[in-house]
């Protein structure tokens, strides 16, 4: 068997796995809606006091569109792969494993490619309700793009993902380290709080974030700025080209690191 049948036997197998749990579909594609009917739709956004005041969520709906994305770009892989990676070594997955022409690579590429599909759908129910329920000028022109800053930053948290999940102890140890890294991600990446909103010492520190590239990337595609002064922005984004460089770089070297990691036995 080649290996593009190798990658796609374990993807198949990856994604059987994910329908059968049926409370996993559910919420991955449920979560989406809360966010936004609870962000989007009951706090709403507050653009109209002119720059004074602000404050989180000051900004117009279209401006967090990438935050929005982030949270499921950033949370879904991290907790599918390092879930499944501590699986399989507890259950001694990887023995059996290396006994197969599968290498590691291509384990992570199938189930990488399978996150892709999850999140890449739980995107589009988020770009859905934002037309639908929100008031948001959301540029869909370049919807192409959009979808290959998702892919890249998906295969960076599923190797970031692959790593916590070889290096944790348990599937618990996971899931603690996950939100450990997570929630600090997502809300100092340029996606909720904009960055006037931070000390003025920390917002180089921004730039550390994988999810910084993604966000202030795909904003620029999606975003169509007001001829208003937009709340806590102080200077031009980056063009999207060059985040999105930065992200692939960033992409192959977690992916490659994550695959890396993954244990041959156990």
């Amino acid at each position: 068997m080649s290996s593009i049948g190798r990658v796609r036997a374990e993807a198949g197998a990856a994604w059987r796995s994910f329908l059968r749990r049926r409370t996993a579909v559910f919420f991955t594609f449920f979560f989406p809606v809360i966010l936004i009917l609870i962000f989007a739709v009951l706090v709403q956004t507050n653009p109209g006091d002119g720059g004074s005041g602000g404050g989180i969520f000051a900004e117009p709906p279209a401006y967090y569109l990438p935050g929005y994305l982030a949270v499921v770009v950033l949370f879904t892989p991290l907790s599918r792969v390092g879930s499944s990676v501590s699986r399989h070594r507890e259950s001694n997955r990887y023995e059996k494993l290396a006994t197969t022409p599968l290498t590691r690579a291509e384990w992570l590429l199938a189930h990488t490619l399978v996150n892709v599909v999850i999140i890449g759908l739980a995107g589009l129910i988020i770009l859905a309700l934002m037309a639908l329920v929100t008031n948001a000028g959301v540029s869909f022109t370049a919807l192409p793009a959009v979808a290959v800053f998702v892919a890249l930053g998906v295969a960076l948290f599923c190797g970031v993902g692959a790593l916590l999940g070889s290096f944790a102890s348990s599937q618990d140890g996971v899931i603690a380290a996950s939100n450990a890294i997570a929630l600090p991600l997502l809300f100092l990446s340029d996606t909720f709080v904009t960055p006037n909103l931070l000390p003025e010492w920390f917002r180089p520190v921004m730039n550390l974030s994988p999810l910084t590239y993604f966000a202030r990337g795909v904003r620029e595609l999606t975003y169509d700025a007001p001829s208003i002064t937009v709340v806590g922005q102080s200077s031009p984004l980056d063009g999207w080209l060059i985040n999105l460089a930065v992200l692939a770089v960033l992409s192959v070297v977690f992916f490659a690191a994550g695959a890396r990691s993954i244990p041959q036995t156990d």
